[in-house]
């Protein structure tokens, strides 16, 4: 019989563990889990595997913010490099189509995933009826008992509405709708400049919708460095994104022609906005409605994350979260990390997840990254601190690619010279971050960075050049 496969004499099945949610928490913990091991079931509401990211989110939007940047070079952009492209013209329905090919292979692949390592997925809706039994409802409307002494709810999160602007998904969308928008839109007002509402935002301007981003604080990205956001939003405004900062949306007119705002600006002036499609991209809440949490007493905080320990269980034994259910950053990556953290921890081994090290990306272009600590955290908690600053225009192999835009921002302890924190703005910042999330995670100093040897002419070279201005001894600047 195969692993996982016992039937108990009721009729459900027995495991060593039962995740629910297939996203990138829930699939890579089962994944790990089996690994060690555990006899692991994964319950999924949705036929495909892989969650929001994969199937509407992180995947799908790349997809589209790669295919849309093709667009822009070739329209705007190569020229320049000496290659002429007369008649350039977007094919929506290609491009969709290339999107929706991409899920598809993916999330095909966590099913081949699933059958290498012995996983067994059930298709249905999950709820925990008491420690140890999770009560599977299928498509058919057929009910299954599933039977583990360990239950991890990986369910992830979900759009937060805002009061007098109800998604219809078709005038007032959701980031789910704004990646499948049947045409594009001439106008289109983004509430939020997060990272959802400046990448959905940046792939319809490229398109040929003129946009307006509507944020309640003074700047974009919040929470990143605000110098590197600055240097982003410079980067954006340049390219025909518009910023209105400081201001409230009140309300919403829908009518046939499209959607008409009422503003309110800090000074309390109110205005009017108008746009075809409004895409609300506010921030994101935990999905933990209808797992029957709230009835087992599991805690939650004032925020409605679920309160884990740092094994991932809950206060009720054997129930554990991860991902965007609990507190931390609610990104893809950090779910993954708690999952391999808590499965390996269930298997007897020791599991930890550092949130300051999880790096946060934004994926517009140019990109904006950034891990550990910004340089306004630093001051709120009175750190000495030394800052090494390159912008990308001193970097050889960014000027090859007509790519100068940004800047590499390093920040390490004035006495110890430890790095404790880096932020990018530019062409690769994703990759470039990566470098310095890892000398983070092995507690390195700035002078270690800047005495690795880079190989020239590459872009990670700036992030050489940023750790040596920390001592104030760069090369090429």
């Amino acid at each position: 019989m195969a692993r996982g496969d016992e039937k108990t004499a009721d009729g459900g099945s027995t495991f060593d563990l039962v995740v629910i949610g297939a996203g990138p928490g829930g699939y890579v913990a089962a994944i790990r889990a089996a690994q060690l091991g555990l006899r692991t079931a994964c319950v999924e509401k949705d036929p495909a595997l892989g969650g929001v990211c994969l199937n509407v989110g992180c995947i799908p939007s790349k997809a589209l913010l790669t295919s849309s940047e093709h667009f822009e070079h070739a329209s705007k952009h190569l020229a320049e490099h000496g290659v002429i492209v007369d008649g350039v013209r977007v094919d929506l329905p290609a491009m969709m189509k290339r999107k929706d090919k991409v899920v598809t292979i993916l999330t095909r692949g966590i099913a081949g995933l699933f059958k290498k390592y012995g996983v067994v997925p059930v298709q249905g809706t999950a709820r925990v009826a008491r420690p140890g039994t999770v009560v599977v409802t299928g498509p058919d409307g057929a009910v299954r008992d599933l039977s583990a002494p360990r239950i991890l709810v990986a369910t992830g999160s979900m759009p937060i509405e805002l009061p007098g602007l109800p998604f219809d998904g078709r005038r007032i969308v959701d980031s789910t709708a704004a990646l499948a928008l049947p045409s594009v839109p001439s106008s289109m007002v983004v509430v939020g400049a997060g990272a959802i509402g400046l990448e959905l935002g940046s792939v319809w301007r490229r398109l040929g919708s003129k946009v307006t981003v509507v944020e309640l604080t003074s700047g974009c990205v919040p929470g990143m460095d605000r110098e590197v956001a600055k240097l982003l939003e410079r980067a954006l405004r340049a390219q025909g994104l518009a910023f209105r900062f400081e201001t409230k949306v009140e309300s919403a007119k829908v009518g046939d022609a499209g959607v008409s705002l009422s503003l309110v600006g800090a000074d309390g002036a109110a205005s009017q906005l108008d746009a075809d499609v409004v895409l609300v991209a506010v921030g994101r809440r935990p999905r933990s409605e209808g797992l029957g949490l709230d009835e087992l007493g599991v805690a939650k905080d004032p925020r409605g994350r679920v309160v884990v320990d740092a094994r991932f269980e809950t206060n009720v034994p054997g129930i554990f979260a991860i991902g965007d259910l609990v507190p931390g950053p609610m990104l893809a990556h950090k779910a993954e990390e708690e999952g391999v953290a808590c499965a390996e921890s269930m298997a007897g081994g020791a599991g930890h997840v550092d949130h300051l090290l999880v790096p946060a990306v934004v994926y517009t272009e140019p990109e904006a990254a950034g891990v550990g600590l910004t340089e306004e955290q630093c001051t709120e908690r009175g750190l000495d601190v030394r800052i090494g600053r390159v912008p990308l225009v001193a970097n050889a192999r960014a000027k090859t690619m007509a790519a100068t835009e940004g800047a590499v921002k390093i920040i390490a302890d004035a006495r110890t010279d430890r790095i404790l924190g880096a932020h990018v703005v530019g062409a690769q910042a994703s990759n470039l971050v990566a470098e310095l999330a890892l000398a983070m995670a092995f507690g390195a100093s700035a002078e270690d960075v800047a005495r690795t040897c880079h190989a020239h002419p590459t872009l990670p070279e700036a992030v050489k050049e940023a750790a040596l201005a920390v001592a104030g001894r760069t090369i090429n600047l």
